[in-house]
């Protein structure tokens, strides 16, 4: 009996050493992410500055630290992770878009678009430019149409504007700034290659692009700079304008300097590529006009002979570059797929309002979420760090989160996203530490002021704490 007593007690003063450690464990993490934070605030880089970190523990859902978590940031890329958890939700693991080409009876090509963002990119072999367009030509081929009357392209179903409201013009020329259409192809991204001259602020030259462009123009208003100092060039597109002015510098003495930019027109790019290769087997337009190739986009229903049914990869397969490399493009094209997979109409605002009242039925206040793009890119965004960390604490207890989880990329040998536009900086994810607590944290900061590099080792002294 008194050996009984005696490992009972032995038992009960285990459990209640082993909780006043748990106990003290925690208030030394709450008292050090007290003391980096306050340390972090008073820097000289955030003199002008407006911060946000919220971090919980991941399996009591205790607030393990609270600054600012109820107040609306812009989250830059950070924004991603509600765009992809919406989706999974949404649309589900295995999504696939499918572009359909078919053939009227009257020898019209007819392409239904799905706002597949995969089309044409180098990401996976099979949806790679040249596999790509050859499965339409193999298809048309083995049609046995040796003339087309015209091509078709169904416009009932996606919105034809392709820049979300919000976005800034230094953005939408260039790469980052590829907002989503009907059809997207290359990812709607493009090469330009620039020579530049021996001295400084002497012109530089466009001496051509890849791919081929059809009908696009540049003009380049660039100049040489001090060697070292890097892609400095920014990409503009007027207004209803097939040439963009090129400004800013680049290096001297370079030859084949490219910089990346976004198509203006990425439907009539991959219709133009078709034609091409269609010329190169013989089968042309019937009667070719003067003006160009006739292209007719149409809201009518059409009838027609299905020729190929275009596939994309699986939607976890999507995310996993849409978190992974921080693709704008497919976070447009995938608020869009939402709206039209709901409410049969794919356009940004819709799948917004979707997506917000998605999550205020899983309890968030949708003021939480003023967003206006899937992506992130607009500066107009407004997220609040509450808001994030609910919502990767909603994907952890879903059965497509291993998925999410090996999207988000490694920062600091921590999982994470990580955002950044002209003056903002943010990390959300999820970190272990080495007595095994798992935290969900966000962390934005907006106006600082100097190197963005330095302002991420000063985040990054913060988040240590969580290891």
């Amino acid at each position: 009996m008194l050996s009984i007593q005696f490992v009972t007690g032995r038992i009960v003063f285990t459990f209640i050493f082993s909780l006043l450690v748990f106990i003290c464990s925690a208030q030394t993490v709450k008292e050090k992410l007290r003391t980096a934070f306050q340390k972090f605030e008073i820097d000289s880089q955030m003199r002008h500055a407006i911060n946000s970190l919220y971090v919980i523990n991941a399996k009591t859902g205790e607030v393990v630290f609270d600054k600012n978590s109820q107040i609306g940031l812009a989250p830059a890329s950070t924004q991603k992770i509600i765009t992809a958890t919406a989706s999974f939700e949404l649309l589900g693991r295995d999504y696939r878009y499918k572009t359909i080409l078919g053939l009227t009876a009257d020898n019209k090509l007819y392409i239904i678009p799905s706002g597949d963002p995969t089309l044409g990119s180098w990401r996976w072999d099979i949806t790679g430019e040249q596999k790509t367009m050859q499965r339409f030509i193999s298809a048309i081929k083995k049609s046995g149409i040796k003339f087309y009357k015209a091509i078709l392209v169904a416009t009932d179903k996606w919105n034809s504007e392709s820049t979300p409201d919000g976005w800034i013009w230094q953005d939408i020329g260039n790469y980052y700034g590829a907002g989503a259409s009907g059809i997207n192809w290359r990812e709607n991204q493009y090469d330009i290659i620039l020579k530049s001259g021996k001295t400084i602020g002497s012109p530089v030259e466009v001496t051509g692009t890849k791919p081929d462009l059809y009908g696009f123009h540049f003009r380049s208003d660039l100049k040489a700079a001090v060697k070292g100092t890097g892609d400095n060039a920014y990409i503009y597109l007027p207004v209803s304008s097939w040439q963009a002015r090129i400004r800013g510098t680049i290096p001297v003495e370079q030859n084949n300097f490219i910089i990346s930019g976004a198509l203006p027109s990425p439907e009539h790019q991959f219709i133009m590529t078709l034609i091409d290769s269609l010329g190169k087997i013989k089968i042309m337009e019937e009667f070719p006009h003067e003006g160009g190739p006739n292209v007719i986009r149409t809201e009518e229903k059409i009838k027609f002979t299905e020729l190929l049914s275009e596939t994309s990869p699986p939607l976890d397969s999507i995310i996993y570059w849409f978190l992974k490399r921080s693709i704008n493009l497919y976070g447009e094209a995938l608020v869009k797929t939402i709206a039209y997979e709901k409410k049969g109409f794919g356009e940004t605002d819709t799948g917004i309002n979707i997506v917000k009242d998605f999550w205020k039925q899983k309890g968030l206040d949708p003021e939480e979420l003023n967003i206006k793009d899937g992506s992130g890119l607009s500066p107009q965004n407004r997220v609040t760090t509450h808001a994030q960390v609910e919502i990767l604490k909603y994907a952890k207890q879903q059965t497509w989160f291993p998925y999410f989880f090996d999207a988000l990329p490694e920062f600091n040998n921590m999982k994470m996203k990580s955002g950044s536009i002209s003056d903002v900086k943010g990390f959300c994810g999820y970190q272990t530490s080495g007595d095994g607590t798992e935290y969900i944290f966000s962390f934005l900061v907006n106006n600082y002021i100097g190197s963005p590099s330095g302002l991420v080792n000063k985040m990054y002294k913060v988040l240590d704490v969580l290891k």
